[in-house]
């Protein structure tokens, strides 16, 4: 069975980027200063787009989800479906498998 691949598309606005409304899409939110504490393996996960948002040139995006950094969140066309934030350390404590699980269920339930 092939798996299907959504791609998201991300839209700049005159206030900076916005979340994608089609297909899954797993977005890490973080901040330059906090760049230490990054994961490597978003580009890794599959079924689905793999993308970073620096909090601090767009902070429209920090606001309207309610971003500690670093933070990943997990998206199906625009909606959120999960999110995993950072500890007191500003550090994320999620594996790649755990978000991977995430998006695996997201394209099993729809089938």
């Amino acid at each position: 069975m092939k798996h299907l691949i959504y791609i998201c598309l991300f839209a700049m606005t005159s206030l900076g980027m916005t979340i994608p409304d089609s297909g899954v899409c797993v977005v890490e939110f973080n901040a330059s200063f906090n760049s230490s504490n990054s994961v490597d393996w978003i580009d890794e996960l599959s079924d689905c787009k793999g993308k970073r948002v620096d909090i601090l040139t767009n902070p429209e995006l920090q606001k309207e989800h309610k971003i500690v950094v670093p933070t990943v969140i997990v998206f199906n066309d625009g909606e959120e479906v999960e999110r995993f934030q950072a500890n007191i350390m500003m550090q994320l404590e999620v594996t790649k498998d755990e978000v991977q699980e995430a998006v695996d269920e997201i394209m099993m339930s729809a089938f």
